[in-house]
């Protein structure tokens, strides 16, 4: 007989777990028939001796079939793209519009902030959007329009939320079978068909380390093909913000400056190309001809029209974020030379604690790593009452780093694996 004693005793000696141990652990923790604390134990365990892939793709399929799959057949060949999270990075909100601008179908189901990291829906409701949509809603919009952004259902894989939250508690959030079974399950069950995953490394990510950022890429896109999902992994820098801008409003503020003129930032290289993998699945065509065709989608503006559409069609407001005059706090180099690092996660956690004030709107970071820099030159720029100077200033001016010796630029992309 099967007890969650003999099965935490089978992975605490590293064996391996068979289908219907794994299916005894899911179901009996999500009804509630296994208690925390014994769960923990468990998902000690895993963290200790890891999963075969064997082993990860059944922990997977268990906390799919724990709650309700989408279907999307009805509306095309749905894509998507998640992203492991990280400070600045705003991808969702510009690469939808182009895939829509070209007559492609997302239907993005997005999850709010966790920690100092923004979450889509939080940005996209900055619009005053309506993101609490019915499946039948959002398929209606994305049938019209293209592209939806909507909050994730609450029947949406229950496992994975319930062991979530207790590996959040439990500091056994560091595991590569446990975090590529959650991210896939949920993907799997959005019904999606075309996928990207884009897995941030870096300073400012969940992964720092960048062998392990790709053994998690590579078990993820296996587990999805295995699926019948065609999807891909991009492996992105996260060792600085990957925009220029960071707090929700600074960020959709660049978003929509991204989209109507074109200028070319990290931020908006790294949404092309993800976008231009998509195309490329979806429409079985060369990288390099979908990437020409993005290219014209923002040059020519499709899709920033797109972008409009999707909001309105969701009962936002552009004009919310019309040129404004706002007041700002300079943060100005005390020294010469090229900035050499930048403390991601502090950036995105102070800006977290700022844009909790009223009337603060968060950060431009107007230097990169590698950029050169000059003795009082502007390098941040606090968009906050100036009465909040002594609280602020001090703190952001120690995130970066400037040495005297040239420091050359942060990659980007450090690998695409399909």
């Amino acid at each position: 007989m099967i007890t969650i004693e003999k099965i935490i005793k089978k992975k605490t000696k590293g064996k391996t777990l068979t289908k219907k141990e794994i299916d005894f652990f899911v179901n009996g923790y999500t009804k509630g028939e296994i208690s925390d604390e014994v769960m923990t134990e468990l998902l000690k365990a895993i963290c200790a001796k890891g999963m075969k892939e064997r082993e990860t793709v059944k922990l997977t399929t268990s906390m799919l079939n724990s709650g309700k799959r989408i279907d999307l057949s009805d509306i095309g060949i749905c894509l998507d793209k998640h992203s492991s999270g990280g400070v600045s990075d705003s991808t969702t909100l510009i690469l939808a519009p182009i895939l829509a601008s070209l007559g492609l179908k997302m239907v993005k189901m997005s999850g709010r902030s966790l920690g100092f990291t923004g979450g889509t829906i939080d940005k996209f409701e900055t619009f005053s959007a309506n993101t609490s949509l019915s499946l039948e809603e959002a398929k209606q919009i994305a049938n019209k329009v293209g592209a939806v952004i909507l909050c994730q259902t609450e029947d949406l894989v229950p496992a994975d939320k319930k062991i979530y939250a207790l590996r959040d508690r439990t500091n056994t959030v560091a595991s590569l079978p446990l975090i590529a079974s959650s991210i896939v399950s949920k993907k799997l069950a959005s019904g999606a068909k075309v996928i990207v995953l884009d897995v941030k490394y870096g300073e400012g990510a969940f992964m720092d380390n960048l062998v392990e950022a790709k053994k998690l890429a590579k078990l993820m896109v296996k587990i999805l093909r295995k699926n019948k999902v065609f999807a891909c992994a991009v492996v992105s820098d996260m060792n600085q913000p990957l925009g220029n801008n960071i707090g929700n409003f600074m960020e959709v503020k660049e978003v929509i400056s991204s989209l109507k003129e074109g200028k070319e930032s990290r931020l908006l290289t790294l949404s092309k190309t993800i976008a231009s993998l998509l195309v490329s699945m979806k429409e079985n065509i060369s990288l390099n001809l979908a990437t020409k065709k993005v290219d014209v989608a923002v040059s020519e503006g499709q899709a920033y029209e797109k972008l409009k559409e999707m909001v309105l069609a969701q009962g936002g407001n552009l004009d919310l974020f019309k040129k404004e005059k706002l007041e700002f706090i300079s943060v100005n180099s005390e020294t010469s030379g090229y900035i050499k690092s930048v403390k991601t996660k502090e950036l995105g956690e102070l800006t977290h604690e700022l844009c909790r004030i009223k009337g603060c709107k968060g950060v431009s970071i107007l230097k990169k790593v590698g950029d050169k820099i000059g003795l009082g030159e502007e390098i941040i720029r606090i968009y906050a009452p100036k009465k909040y100077f002594e609280m602020f200033y001090r703190k952001y001016l120690d995130c970066i780093e400037i040495s005297k010796t040239k420091t050359n630029p942060l990659p980007l992309i450090y690998d695409i694996l399909k």
